[in-house]
């Protein structure tokens, strides 16, 4: 089902988690929210959810409001299922027994609940595993139990909330292809919240950036990265450097060169403007910007590198196909870079 904001606003006290958010989540999308912690995004899910009710605007699912000036939906009549960091699994049920519970609950047998909760089972391929107690798992499996205890809820809409953040990284690699695979699958819109852009880089269809309680910016993770409506979001999605430069027809002066840009023409003109640079903006060059290394990282098959340049107030990112160390004096070219929208 399809998820719509409009005008929705949560406060605590004086403190709005959510100021005035509006978005659609088309149906059967992967949405990702994605922004620092306290910025209000676990608020926005138990909005949707229905664990909290907005102090203004309305919540639709499906085309159907179920929070606003109309009144309140309760959570268990909106067919949304949501799935916690600790997953929240009956500890004294197996995993048969944790999916057949909601079906139980509704009034079937039991006979009848384990039935139809093996269909699910398939889905998340956990068959073999449905006489073991969660104590039992690992952390990845505990999670499919999970997912699939949302679609025996009848859930058509998935919320997870940081569900990959108890996960050591090789696992939580792993876990982002089989969540998607899961959505693929199983053909219901999730809405996943995070604090990593990377995970929500490589998870969403459509993502969007949150902080202080506001969407800063929609969109696909290409264009979410490539070109940034503002500072926090150039900032908080990849790496790169915030530089600003006189710019006039396509491009700009950086350190003498000149540097063909985009985006001068997107919510402001010529002149003094905030320009990003991207990793892949920066290469190594005889005879051009002078530089010398300030960090280098090996990350398996390239290193990342931030280089000093004298007379640029931020240094760039760069990434290498070679071994570099810290101090290493190089020459750099610029060959593209994003000019922020103006006051962004």
């Amino acid at each position: 089902m399809s998820i719509r904001l409009a005008h929705v606003t949560k406060a605590f006290g004086e403190h709005r988690a959510v100021d005035d958010v509006s978005f659609e989540v088309p149906e059967n999308a992967f949405f990702c929210v994605v922004g620092p912690s306290g910025c209000g995004k676990s608020t926005l899910l138990r909005l949707i959810a229905g664990l909290e009710s907005p102090d203004a605007g309305e919540i639709a699912l499906d085309g159907a409001a179920v929070a606003g000036p109309g009144g309140m939906v309760p959570p268990e009549a909106r067919r949304v299922g949501v799935v916690f960091q600790s997953y929240a699994l009956w500890p004294h049920l197996t995993v048969a027994g944790n999916v057949a519970f909601p079906y139980e609950a509704r009034g079937l047998s039991r006979a009848e609940a384990r039935q139809k909760a093996e269909a699910h089972l398939r889905t998340v391929a956990l068959e073999a595993l449905a006489g073991r107690r969660p104590e039992a798992l690992s952390g990845g499996q505990r999670q499919r139990v999970a997912l699939a205890r949302c679609l025996a809820g009848d859930a058509r809409t998935i919320l997870m909330d940081e569900p990959l953040a108890n996960l050591d990284p090789h696992l939580r690699s792993a876990m982002e292809v089989e969540l998607r695979g899961f959505h693929d699958r199983s053909g219901v819109t999730t809405l996943f919240i995070t604090h990593d852009q990377r995970e929500a880089v490589a998870l969403a269809d459509v993502m969007a950036v949150m902080d202080k309680g506001r969407i800063l910016q929609i969109g696909t993770p290409q264009e979410v990265f490539e070109r940034p409506r503002c500072e926090m979001v150039a900032r908080f999605i990849g790496r790169g450097a915030l530089l600003r430069a006189e710019v006039a027809g396509g491009v700009a002066r950086i350190g003498g060169q000149a540097v063909p840009v985009a985006g001068e023409g997107e919510g402001g003109g010529g002149g003094a403007r905030a320009i990003l640079f991207r990793p892949a903006d920066v290469t190594l060059a005889e005879g051009g910007l002078a530089a010398r290394l300030s960090a280098v990282s090996y990350r398996g098959g390239h290193w990342e590198a931030m280089a000093e340049v004298p007379g640029l107030a931020e240094p760039l990112a760069l990434d290498l196909a070679r071994p570099a160390r810290v101090g290493d004096a190089v020459g750099l070219r610029l060959t593209g870079g994003w000019v922020l929208p103006e006051g962004g």
